[in-house]
């Protein structure tokens, strides 16, 4: 598995996960190609085997204390091996050396999963957009991140997975 940051070369393989794990409401390629070339979009992609099997972006103006996470997708035979924690973490990594306080995300309500995912680093709902979702008519869940306090959170989990070499095998 490889990670690495997007390119507009990718965009035909981002295009094709994007109507895949959207089929309703897939961003154009016009969109994505924006989102690819701008200076405030950081894009990363995984890829196995030679193939682009995830990808995930952040929106984040140079100097705001803020920042949006636009999106997380991973191939559906790739779900559930952790490689889309690895996506939210490259991002919320980037977000750091970006010097962002809080990062926002909107998702689905009917994504359990990815609340999960994104409850257990630390996101907390903070609202609800009604219908947000054409034409499905499913609500988005606004999420917010404390960036500084889940840099704390690692830290010390680093630190106690140093101390206890058992406690470190989940951590490479």
């Amino acid at each position: 598995m490889t990670t690495r940051s997007a390119t507009l070369a990718d965009l035909d393989g981002i295009m094709a996960l994007e109507h895949a794990s959207f089929p309703t409401d897939a961003w154009s390629a016009a969109m994505m190609r924006e989102e690819l070339a701008s200076p405030h979009g950081w894009y990363v992609v995984v890829e196995e085997s030679g193939r682009l099997i995830g990808y995930a972006g952040l929106r984040a103006v140079r100097g705001a204390r803020d920042a949006d996470i636009q999106t997380i997708t991973i191939s559906e035979a790739a779900r559930g091996r952790g490689r889309g924690r690895a996506l939210l973490t490259a991002l919320l990594e980037e977000a750091t050396r970006r010097d962002v306080h809080d990062v926002f995300l909107e998702v689905r309500a009917d994504n359990p999963v990815a609340q999960a995912l994104y409850a257990s680093e630390g996101f907390i709902e903070v609202g609800r957009r009604p219908r947000y979702y054409q034409p499905d008519d499913v609500d988005a869940i606004v999420m917010q991140l404390d960036l500084r306090a889940w840099l704390g959170r690692r830290s010390e989990g680093a630190a106690s997975a140093s101390a206890d070499p058992e406690n470190g095998k989940g951590w490479c």
